[in-house]
């Protein structure tokens, strides 16, 4: 009831034109009983080897009433568990839902609550887990200014501070993200436990949901979704911005290279130490998912390989990568309401294109 076959899927990849080495599952549709929306998805890696995906779900994206889910895939039987309730606020709905687990094991989740009848209006919450995502704490709210929201993993930096990538959005159109809107960053202590914020990051048309990677113990590089609307154009392109000081000041973003659809991208560094960029290849829609890699700090993306393509909306990567090496991502498409997983490593990448 919650997994479809993986070598039906595997042949419509293959058709599509993605590399050997990649392989799809479709794990949650709107058959699965919470609901027929099913957006964003994030996914970790326990420390028993189990995978976990989070999302929020419910009757649609502004419905009353959605809450955060979460399933565990058995390592032995490689099924997914029945997706569980894991976060709700009893007032208002919720919305993304990021779950991390920590180098000392304490399993975190952050999400969004939206008071309002916008995005603009949300707050972060978050719970932690000790006994690997089996039961959670209550909540607690990290961030209580308005507009503030999360999607992407954090990431540790060199001195163990965790760097967690959030953003401020404005406006007041569920159809357009405000020009003001900007990404920033909140900082945990490694030692005190307390939390702190980043500058701002402002662009020309705005900029959310930053995804970032360490180069080095100064040197940061953060990839970001630009703000406007979502009619097609050909002046969309996803921002950078880049930090010199470990992430606590960055730089004004500028238009990348990489075309962005007003959808979310997925950047990490990984234990090669080469870049990973996710995003979808467009302006005009959320297709092709694509994939591209930099061996060269960021120079340079000679590796590029769609992922998924074709008529339909493949959103919101979210991708991590395993203590085996392979690389886990979940994606969204058929109008959000179903939530895939691809699995594949880094050399299926530099084997199909360059």
């Amino acid at each position: 009831m919650f997994a479809r076959p993986a070598t039906l899927l595997l042949f419509a990849i293959a058709a599509s034109g993605a590399p050997p080495g990649v392989s799809i599952e479709r794990v949650f549709g709107p058959e699965t009983p919470t609901g027929r929306y099913k957006h964003p998805a994030s996914i970790a890696e326990l420390a028993d080897g189990s995978l976990y995906i989070a999302y929020y779900g419910g009757d649609g994206e502004y419905a009353p009433g959605t809450g955060v889910f979460g399933s565990r895939r058995d390592r032995a039987s490689g099924t997914w568990s029945k997706p569980a309730l894991i976060a709700q606020d009893p007032f208002y709905s919720v919305g993304n839902a990021v779950v991390w687990q920590a180098p000392d094991g304490v399993v975190w989740l952050w999400y969004v609550v939206r008071p309002g009848d916008t995005w603009s209006s949300s707050r972060i919450a978050m719970k932690i887990s000790r006994d690997g995502a089996k039961t959670w704490s209550d909540a607690s709210v990290l961030s209580f200014e308005e507009g503030t929201m999360v999607r992407g993993a954090p990431i540790v930096l060199t001195g163990g501070d965790y760097l967690l990538p959030v953003w401020k959005e404005t406006g007041n159109d569920r159809e357009e993200v405000g020009s003001d809107t900007v990404s920033f960053f909140l900082r945990r202590d490694a030692k005190t436990g307390r939390w702190s914020e980043s500058s701002r990051i402002r662009s020309r048309r705005g900029n959310l949901q930053p995804a970032v990677a360490e180069l080095d113990r100064d040197h940061l590089i953060a990839y970001c979704r630009r703000g406007g609307d979502y009619k097609p154009t050909q002046d969309g392109w996803i921002v950078r911005t880049e930090s010199r000081d470990g992430g606590r000041t960055w730089t004004p973003g500028e238009d990348s290279r990489f075309p962005n659809p007003n959808a979310a991208v997925e950047f990490l560094r990984l234990r090669s130490g080469h870049l990973l960029l996710i995003y979808n290849d467009s302006m005009t829609g959320r297709t092709p998912l694509t994939a591209a890699l930099s061996t060269d700090g960021d120079r340079t993306y000679p590796y590029k390989v769609n992922l998924a393509e074709g008529r339909n909306s493949y959103a919101y990567p979210f991708a991590t990568q395993g203590r085996d090496g392979r690389i886990h991502l979940v994606f969204t498409s058929d109008q959000r309401t179903v939530v895939h997983h691809a699995v594949f490593e880094e050399s299926a990448l530099m084997g199909a294109s360059k």
